[in-house]
């Protein structure tokens, strides 16, 4: 879970090395993953 309310902006999609993203904040659920995948879908598809 993660500490406050957060949102995906799948709209613009970027890369980040590891090193740039730093420590651990949360974690998605499997539920949250799907509802971001779908999303890109509708995006890409």
């Amino acid at each position: 879970d993660l500490p406050k309310q957060s949102w995906v902006k799948i709209s613009q999609i970027r890369t980040l090395s590891v090193e740039r993203i730093g420590k651990v904040i949360g974690r998605a659920s499997i539920e949250q993953l799907t509802q971001i995948i779908e999303g890109l879908n509708e995006i890409i598809a």
